[in-house]
């Protein structure tokens, strides 16, 4: 960030949006220059990311909490394993991706749940939009849990369909994992300690 004409700091002035400049544009995100006003009164420059896929739903995409139930089992929480380019390595996360054009949040988790996973669903709960990283990004995602009944035939083995995806890591590799849920919560409960 980068100070210009400093305020009277006694004030409190009601932060708002100056301008925003294009620095660059891709086909999934655009680079913008941000001048604000602080709540100090001073303008300031922030370097924001926007996606240039957003047209109109409620978020741009959906973040997958899939659980996994089997009879004598214990409930799972399926993850995936995908190379993620920015970071140079793998990452282990809950299935996720964009909604399409005339797609509701729904439709989209089931289908991205299908692709990454080769799985069968039903939502269970659906959160309102939530920013992934507004410090540096506008995107929002809505957090679905969806139930997986894994006794169904089409859950016995599922095979990812990762043909369907277009334009993401994923068209290559996407592993499939299973994390029971008591494990999942002592693993939370050390990260507390």
């Amino acid at each position: 960030m980068e100070n210009q004409e400093p305020a009277d700091s006694s004030q409190n002035t009601k932060q708002f949006i100056i301008s925003e400049e294009l620095t660059a544009e891709g086909k999934w995100v655009k680079l913008e220059k941000t001048t604000y006003m602080d709540p100090t009164g001073k303008k300031r420059t922030w370097e924001t990311v926007k996606r240039t896929t957003r047209k109109g739903q409620s978020a741009d995409g959906v973040t997958i909490i899939p659980v996994l139930q089997r009879t004598l089992h214990y409930e799972c929480i399926v993850l995936v394993k995908q190379f993620r380019p920015p970071i140079g390595g793998y990452c282990l996360e809950f299935p996720a991706g964009l909604i399409d054009d005339n797609e509701s949040p729904e439709a989209a988790a089931l289908r991205e749940l299908e692709e990454e996973t080769g799985y069968k669903g039903d939502v269970a709960e659906r959160s309102p939009a939530v920013s992934m990283d507004p410090g540096l990004s506008n995107c929002t995602t809505h957090v679905m849990t969806v139930t997986i009944n894994g006794d169904e035939a089409a859950n016995v083995r599922p095979k990812p369909k990762p043909g369907e995806c277009t334009g993401c890591a994923r068209e290559l590799n996407c592993t499939e994992y299973c994390l029971p849920l008591l494990a999942t919560s002592l693993f939370i409960d050390w990260l507390k300690e």
